[in-house]
């Protein structure tokens, strides 16, 4: 459903003239080894699709907004670019492996202005990235594409750089119009922008896509290429009055694939540790800093965003082979983590061609810390359980 925002009225903010609550709760112990016996009684989400209405009032002068952003500013992260000729074009949505275990640590993921994490098949996740303020030499190894991956093409505007898909999903994306121009894949004819590089690993994971050498193909090739209409999303450097702490994230998405982002206040930044063993029963949580092989930095975020949604399937034959679709569409819950803090939120699909809008529960737009952004795509049966300043999300579908 295409909802058209009429209006934008403005808006006095808590925050122009609140500090940031101090707290005086004493700090939690690192836990990394997790019992779910000794967890608190799970909250459990349910999901109720918001109608349009709830989006009561848009700020228009609050740090950057849809309406107020400089043309030199990335809508994508409210941060000026180096060049801002990366502007004029449109953004690249990279599909990046998160498994087997041996494909780590990948290439590029830090250089990336948002990223999308969700569940696959088989206790496994993968990452959609997305590259527009910034380029990298190499990304990946990249991989095949899902379902999912039609709502971030549409959504940003992007070309979708992926290697291959199960058929049911490539059937229906060539046979959109809109979408078969902006759909890239390996072949014979995209060396050295993307090709297979020698990694010591087998073949199928070490394809690496270049984001800079692809705009030269772009424009020998005579392609589209030209800046696209994106809505910005709202940006303020002093993060809203929340009563809820949120220091350290923890995302269970099955019993190999789980990882938690610890907040550090010296940098401002959420750091990402990732599982290296499975887990279960009687057998604990074990993680290690998740870094970058290009740049051989820790992964981190500036905002951690925890979105519930539905995974679905549309027949049998999908299900046995879990051919999910996860309906990115209309609204839901989230959970919105920055500067420390958590904020209860809800997400809109206000367009079909549009970046996702956050508001709080009360409809009013929440800012994002300016800076990149980790989106944790969860089932809508998923639940949480919170201590303090501790978050466990464990992803659950029907």
């Amino acid at each position: 459903m295409k909802w058209i925002l009429i209006g934008l009225i403005g808006l006095t903010w808590l925050i122009a003239c609140s500090p940031i609550l101090e707290t005086t709760v004493p700090p939690t112990p690192e836990q990394d080894t997790f019992s779910p016996s000794a967890s608190p009684t799970p909250a459990y989400l349910t999901f109720t699709p918001v109608p349009t209405q709830a989006i009561s009032r848009l700020p228009t002068a609050i740090g950057y907004s849809p309406v107020t952003l400089p043309e030199n500013i990335n809508p994508l992260t409210g941060l000026p670019v180096d060049d801002p000729q990366l502007l004029e074009r449109r953004p690249m949505a990279v599909k990046v492996t998160n498994f087997p275990r041996y494909a780590r640590p990948q290439y590029g993921l830090s250089q990336a202005d948002l990223v999308f994490e969700y569940y696959i098949e088989d206790y496994m996740t993968r990452f959609t990235a997305i590259f527009y303020g910034r380029d990298a030499e190499q990304i990946g190894p990249v991989r095949s594409g899902r379902f999912f991956d039609e709502h971030i093409l549409r959504m940003y505007h992007a070309y979708l750089i992926f290697k291959g898909a199960d058929k049911r999903v490539f059937d229906s994306w060539k046979e959109a119009p809109d979408l078969h121009p902006f759909l890239i894949v390996a072949g014979s004819g995209t060396c050295p922008w993307y090709c297979v590089m020698k990694t010591g690993h087998d073949e199928y994971n070490s394809y690496f896509f270049n984001s800079r050498l692809f705009q030269e193909y772009l424009e020998r090739a005579g392609k589209d290429n030209t800046r696209q209409p994106l809505r910005a999303s709202y940006f303020y450097t002093i993060s809203p009055v929340s009563t809820l702490r949120g220091e350290k994230i923890f995302i269970h998405f099955s019993r190999i694939s789980y990882h938690y982002w610890q907040y550090d206040p010296t940098s401002g930044r959420y750091l990402r540790y990732q599982e290296t063993e499975d887990t279960g029963e009687n057998l604990p949580e074990v993680y290690a800093a998740f870094t970058d092989a290009l740049t051989g930095e820790q992964i981190a975020a500036d905002n951690v965003v925890v979105l519930f949604a539905a995974y679905t399937f549309a027949d049998a034959w999908q299900e046995e082979d879990e051919v999910f679709h996860i309906e990115l569409t209309d609204a839901g819950r989230a959970f919105v983590f920055r500067d420390g803090l958590a904020f209860e939120a809800l997400w809109h699909r206000t367009d079909r061609d549009q970046p996702l809008l956050l508001t709080d529960l009360n409809g009013e737009p929440l800012p994002f810390k300016l800076g990149t952004t980790f989106f944790e795509v969860l089932g809508n049966t998923s639940f949480y359980t919170q201590q303090q300043a501790i978050w466990r999300f464990q992803h659950n579908i029907p």
